[in-house]
């Protein structure tokens, strides 16, 4: 996060619509080798048989961007059923003895957005406690984005692949809008703390090419911890995984949207504290990777191979890092997203990686 330039909040949005990738059969063999594909008994498609939808308001009255869908008499006895075993798939590994006191309290639709999502609400008989899951299309970019942030991350995701078909977890946290509207100026909000949590999402974001961060695609979460708290953002959107083509997408400080903590880190961290945090940050990733480093160079090589951008992008974002990177031809190689993504990596991690020589060699390769 270049401190010279924190307050250049840009107004450039990502694509308003973005294609689907198809998941390809290398990217689909790879999915079933680390239990990503599984056989599912309702697809997208499936859902997409509604009746009438409802507006669905928020706690204050206020329209969102999900409509709660309805379905006819038998078709809604089936999905219920069959969504409580989806459920119990992502959460149990399949254990069915749970399902009998799970019921489908609500299907909500989004047609905002690239995967125009299906959010089921799971609730437990027995004590209303209620927990969300999502369907979606199967988007090959979307799924490289959750890979990586499953392997590079700080966080772990469930996700699910089937056919056409994507399962995701819910991604519990505070809306990163919502967080500056009801958190942020709390008396108790720990900001120098919060300043330091941005810094390293906005280089893990970076790091990985996740674009898109504006705040209503992140959650924040606030960890109880000795006297005070801590705070750890996660990005719960990934349709935008390497498909823009302005380098600046891939910076969450650079979205309006964020201006509120950029200001944050501008006033309560100076330049080395936010250049310890932005080294602290690549160096866990290093490690991550060092520890996942064959499933990375497995996932990076279907990757390199596969159409997920198109080459007007594509070149773009080529110039524009190379440019950011003091003019690194490296970066004017690769003729694909994915070549950019493993270039991005070593480029970002060269000075950690250096440090583990087979790990390096294996990235490289």
């Amino acid at each position: 996060m270049n401190t010279s330039n924190i307050q250049n909040i840009h107004t450039d949005k990502p694509s308003r619509k973005k294609p689907i990738f198809p998941v390809n059969q290398k990217l689909r063999h790879y999915l079933k080798q680390y239990g990503r594909e599984v056989a599912l008994p309702v697809e997208y498609k499936d859902l997409q048989r509604f009746i009438y939808t409802v507006p669905l308001k928020d706690r204050n009255n206020n329209n969102t961007f999900w409509e709660t869908v309805s379905y006819d008499m038998n078709e809604w006895k089936w999905l219920r059923e069959n969504l409580v075993k989806i459920y119990a798939i992502l959460k149990t590994e399949g254990d069915m003895s749970f399902v009998n006191h799970l019921d489908v309290a609500r299907i909500d639709f989004c047609y905002f957005g690239n995967s125009q999502p299906f959010r089921i609400r799971i609730k437990n008989k027995l004590n209303d406690n209620y927990d969300h899951y999502y369907i979606k299309q199967a988007d090959a970019s979307r799924v490289y984005g959750l890979e990586l942030e499953h392997l590079l991350s700080p966080n772990r995701i469930t996700f699910f692949t089937n056919k056409n078909t994507l399962i995701e977890e819910h991604i519990p946290g505070i809306p990163g809008d919502v967080f500056v509207a009801e958190y942020l100026h709390n008396s108790n909000t720990n900001l120098i703390r919060l300043a330091k949590e941005f810094v390293k999402f906005n280089e893990r974001c970076f790091v990985q090419l996740l674009g898109d961060m504006r705040s209503y695609n992140f959650v924040v979460n606030i960890i109880p911890d000795i006297e005070d708290y801590q705070y750890r953002i996660r990005a719960i959107d990934f349709d935008q995984q390497c498909y823009e083509g302005r380098k600046n997408l891939y910076l969450p400080q650079f979205f309006k949207e964020n201006k509120p903590f950029v200001d944050v880190v501008s006033t309560h961290l100076d330049v080395e504290s936010i250049a310890q945090y932005q080294t602290e940050e690549k160096t866990m990733m290093t490690f991550r990777l060092v520890s996942a480093r064959y499933r990375v160079k497995e996932l990076l090589d279907i990757m390199t191979i596969d159409k997920i951008s198109i080459p007007e992008k594509l070149e773009q974002l080529k110039h524009e890092l190379y440019l950011h990177f003091n003019k690194a031809t490296t970066f004017l190689k690769p003729t694909t997203m994915g070549q950019l993504v493993k270039t991005q990596l070593k480029k970002s991690l060269q000075k950690n990686l250096m440090l583990v020589p087979k790990t390096k060699s294996k990235i490289a390769d």
